[in-house]
């Protein structure tokens, strides 16, 4: 494949075939124009520099045809590498190799490195790999003596890629912890240096994450303290005050050096392609840099259109999205062929019922290119057609098992109105209001029928329900405790279970000999904060939790502005069985994150109120990138799955995070941690403070107390607070964070707000911020047996 190189021709016509139609729209060049940026010098003397001459002129004299097809390739990647730069070269893989399991090093050094695991070659195409357990071993000891570094890479990282992960690592491990190291990351598009764990990087970042599904030239200089990140021959990042320097890493001593694998054990491998990896005992210069990974305004068009996927058009019904910038920067530029049907934002009006699909060419276009797409708009569908899908999509969730008040819509898909009507109403009301039979009494069956209209159109779908009856009162004789045990290790953040010993609330086993109960498969695979809530009726359970990992060398300011608006949601009747995992969103667009999600049922509304915490941004700031604080809020459901649109709770005007509730009489105590940095006009920051109301959702609670832990504990958050189940004492654990984890405290007098720490407790080794639960002898013995 020729190299990437702005080339001028003739004028000509030439049609691309990229993605559905790319082609010229003007009659121009076919490069930008832009000159041939200025590279590096190769040495006086050295053969480089005569073989680059000569390909010159070879490509100078290569037909316009051969050009073209040279350019269309670059559509879908750029070249394998760069010709020069090799002034303080220690190693250079090209990863270009067809077959084996042996990476070549193009520097002349004879350093080869080892291809392991579900890496394929795949010759100009790169090294792809797998995700799974595909990377390329490099030798050791690769940064002995570097007191500067270059480090260059082209990188496509898949779409479905799962954070964390290294692009590369060169460095040391200490199990399954990274022990000094250098490496990059996609994720917000970083490089970092340290001499031990996490803890100790020092990082250069362009503060937003790397485009995915494209090729990407990634490079790193270090210098006399000062590192700068670029991104395809531009620099996007800069930090001046580094004072680790490679050679300090292990003392030269360097074991774990890797492509598509971390120093961390517990993180992901790298799924996408990899090549012409270059690493310099040296700074390269931005002109060197411009010369490794510099691409062309019309070229970054070309990638941009190609990479447009705007999914099926065959068969239209919504509106679409039409990106107006592409991962390469491009500005993409719309027409509509009829824009009736789909105008050039992507509104899309459907043909009336019973007509024709219509057929509309959009045309996306970009620096004189441009690329073509073929949507087929349907008609709006009949009424019959509306109540019948939408009557198909309704659903009663437990249905066999109705153990509390259920969620039933009103309204229905394609905005049918839907009405309810019931057997038994005395049993389940047509508003979803359960009165479960007395403890010992028959299972009721009712029928709901639903009945779903649009227009003059109605459609019925009948659910036959089972109403299991209460269960038998029983005293709480021990608790369970629900926590995560931090990002330190990889599989600390998942759900832990420990058991009391009996009612001795200070004294715990851990279950499942100190491994993860429950662990996350959806959103980020990683859950902190989990939360358990008993049912007002007591035989059903839901744990909830915060979808967030940070092991790895997790981004606190990113995952605050693009993290997940998701919960993790887990439901037993048991404690021991578990339903399979559901990931729902409860946050708007506008929520940067979703932290720490606890509930609380409100008699008052017959619904559990979940509240959580987030940071907003502004609705004309999509990309977050503006100022706030978090915020409390909340949002009401029956059943875990549907929620109402949330609220804010607490907004102090300052940050606040990590709230818990406990009744008691008629009011509600809740404890929340002050976020805030610590300074003398701010002392009670970092720890709890306590308020109360009579009212769960109301937003002005009077105040009780702050500063809950200072003196003891040297900061504080994720309060739990729980009663004892044997006398008027009250429990409140205090995570302290970055250091002992969860602290006891105590008190017999809610109202003061005076806590003291207990004392002579065995808690489970580092649980952080959880819940515990109060349970029956039967329960807390089923869990001992399940989880030994």
């Amino acid at each position: 494949m020729l190299p990437l190189r702005p080339v001028r021709l003739q004028p000509s016509r030439p049609v691309f075939a990229a993605g559905d139609r790319l082609t010229d729209s003007v009659n121009r060049s076919a490069t930008s124009g832009h000159p041939a940026p200025a590279g590096h010098p190769t040495p006086a003397g050295r053969p480089e520099s005569t073989r680059r001459t000569a390909f010159a002129r070879r490509r100078a004299a290569l037909p316009v045809a051969a050009l073209v097809t040279a350019l269309i390739a670059a559509v879908v990647a750029p070249a394998a590498s760069a010709a020069g730069v090799t002034d303080g070269l220690v190693l250079h893989y090209p990863l270009t190799e067809t077959a084996g399991t042996v990476a070549t090093d193009a520097s002349g050094g004879g350093r080869a490195a080892t291809i392991v695991g579900d890496a394929t070659p795949s010759g100009a195409d790169g090294l792809r790999l797998g995700g799974v357990d595909g990377h390329v071993d490099l030798p050791d000891d690769l940064l002995r003596g570097l007191t500067d570094v270059s480090v260059s890479i082209q990188v496509r990282i898949d779409a479905d890629q799962s954070t964390p992960y290294f692009i590369w690592g060169l460095g040391n491990s200490s199990g399954s912890t990274g022990n000094g190291y250098l490496f990059t990351t996609g994720n917000a598009y970083r490089t970092s240096i340290a001499t031990g764990n996490w803890s100790t990087e020092q990082t250069t970042t362009a503060g937003r994450d790397l485009a995915r599904g494209v090729w990407k030239t990634l490079t790193y200089t270090l210098a006399g303290g000062t590192a700068v990140l670029y991104e395809d021959g531009v620099e996007v990042g800069r930090k001046t005050d580094v004072t680790t320097t490679p050679a300090a890493i292990g003392n030269g001593t360097t074991t774990a050096n890797h492509l598509g694998r971390s120093v961390y054990s517990g993180d992901r491998r790298l799924k996408g392609a990899i090549r012409d990896f270059r690493l310099y005992d040296r700074a390269l210069t931005p002109a060197e840099v411009h010369e490794l990974g510099f691409v062309p305004d019309q070229e970054k068009a070309r990638r941009d259109l190609a990479a447009l996927d705007l999914g099926d058009l065959s068969a239209v019904t919504a509106n679409l999205t039409l990106p107006t910038t592409g991962p390469y920067g491009s500005t993409i530029t719309w027409h509509s062929g009829d824009p009736r049907y789909v105008t050039a934002t992507g509104s899309v009006t459907r043909p009336a019922p019973g007509s024709r699909p219509e057929t509309v060419t959009l045309t996306a276009s970009a620096h004189g290119l441009a690329r073509a797409f073929t949507v087929t708009v349907l008609p709006e569908q009949t009424d019959r057609q509306k109540v019948d899908e939408a009557a198909a999509a309704l659903t009663v969730w437990n249905a066999s098992d109705v153990r509390g008040n259920l969620t039933l819509p009103t309204t229905g898909l394609h905005g049918t109105e839907v009405s309810w009507k019931s057997t038994k109403k005395k049993v389940v009301t047509e508003t979803g209001e359960v009165t479960r039979p007395a403890h010992g009494e028959s299972a009721e069956r009712v029928t709901l029928t639903a009945t779903v209209e649009s227009g003059h159109k109605q459609a019925k779908r009948r659910f036959d329900l089972t109403v299991t009856p209460l269960p038998q009162p029983q005293d709480y004789e021990g608790y369970l405790f629900g926590y995560f045990t931090g990002e330190g290790t990889a599989t600390g953040e998942q759900v832990y279970f420990a058991a009391s010993r009996g009612n001795d609330a200070l004294k715990w086993d851990e279950l499942n000999r100190g491994n993860p109960v429950l662990t996350s498969s959806q959103g980020d695979k990683g859950v902190r904060d989990p939360f358990i809530i008993r049912s007002p009726e007591g035989d059903r359970f839901f744990l909830i939790a915060t979808d967030l990992k940070m092991h790895g060398n997790g981004n606190w300011d990113l995952v605050q502005r693009k993290g997940s608006r998701h919960i993790e949601v887990w439901e037993s009747t048991d404690l021991v069985n578990w339903s399979q995992q559901r990931h729902v969103q409860v946050s708007p667009e506008t929520a940067g994150n979703t932290w720490a999600p606890e509930a609380y049922y409100d008699d008052s509304i017959g619904a559990y109120v979940v509240f959580w915490a987030s940071k907003l941004y502004a609705e004309d700031d999509p990309g977050h990138t503006g100022n706030t604080y978090n915020k409390m809020l909340y949002a009401t459901t029956r059943d875990f799955r549907t929620f109402t649109e949330p609220q804010v709770w607490v907004d102090p005007g300052y940050s606040v995070i990590d709230s818990t509730v406990i009744k008691h009489g008629t009011e509600y105590y809740r404890f929340t941690k002050d976020e805030r940095n610590n300074t003398s006009s701010t002392p009670c920051s970092k720890f709890i403070l306590a308020e109360r109301s009579t009212e769960l959702r109301d937003t002005s609670y009077d105040f009780v107390a702050d500063c809950i832990g200072k003196g003891s504990i040297r900061q504080g958050e994720g309060p739990t607070v729980f009663k004892s189940n044997t006398e008027d004492k009250w429990y409140l654990f205090i995570d302290e964070f970055g250091g002992r984890g969860y602290v006891p405290f105590e008190t017999t007098d809610l109202t003061s707000g005076q806590w003291r720490m207990s004392t002579d407790y065995q808690l489970p080794s580092r649980p952080r911020h959880g819940t515990v639960l109060p349970v029956t002898k039967a329960e807390l013995d089923r869990v001992r047996a399940a989880y030994p």
